[in-house]
């Protein structure tokens, strides 16, 4: 079957040879992604989990296709792989769990507004949102982030390829340079675990 022009395969970098040398060529440009985010922001990500945690205020997790089963493992980690009867559980949803309501809105409104929709009936200042897009640029999540950003409430963005709208417009952005989509999916879903892991080992050694 020949790609289409929306099929996103056809934006990825292919990797070329026998099947050795794709592993090969695979995991070093997954090292080099990454090794290319900002740890400095990834702490600044950090930051903002524990804070929104704190004050006891909502994780929202919104993404499309891989990125959305992403976000339903990042509020697993995050929450259950995190839990310390000494600190507030970290409370979070993805936005695209709730498949009746995600499947209404988007029949209703529009799939560009399905996100942002749910961030306009649930967001409450002091609350975060977590947005993941390869691209940077699919136009629900942007939307999701733009309200987000309207109510005050900070938004960390995982992006790849060139970051698109989304890593301008994030307060946080964990940016993965490289292209192709595979490759976003697997370091973004490694960002998710070190983060819940180092907030886990904070907890546990009673920082």
């Amino acid at each position: 079957m020949s790609q289409t022009p929306q099929d996103p395969r056809s934006k990825n970098e292919v990797f070329q040879g026998a099947l050795s040398s794709v592993v090969d060529q695979y995991a070093a440009r997954y090292t080099q992604g990454l090794k290319a985010v900002s740890t400095e922001n990834l702490q600044k990500a950090i930051e903002l989990i524990l804070a929104c945690t704190s004050r006891r205020g909502m994780i929202w997790v919104v993404g499309n296709g891989g990125s959305s089963a992403i976000a339903d493992h990042l509020c697993c980690d995050w929450t259950k792989g995190t839990h310390h009867a000494q600190h507030p559980t970290i409370r979070s949803a993805s936005l695209s769990s709730n498949v009746a309501l995600l499947t209404a809105l988007a029949n209703d409104f529009s799939f560009r507004e399905a996100y942002a929709t749910q961030v306009k009936f649930y967001a409450q200042t002091g609350d975060l949102l977590i947005a993941i897009s390869s691209s940077g640029n699919s136009d629900n999540i942007i939307a999701a982030v733009t309200e987000a950003r309207s109510r005050g409430v900070p938004v960390i963005g995982l992006s790849g390829f060139s970051g698109g709208r989304l890593r301008e417009m994030a307060d946080v952005s964990l940016h993965v340079p490289v292209n192709n989509y595979g490759l976003v999916e697997d370091v973004h879903q490694s960002l998710m675990h070190i983060i819940a892991q180092s907030i886990a080992r904070q907890r546990d050694q009673g920082s």
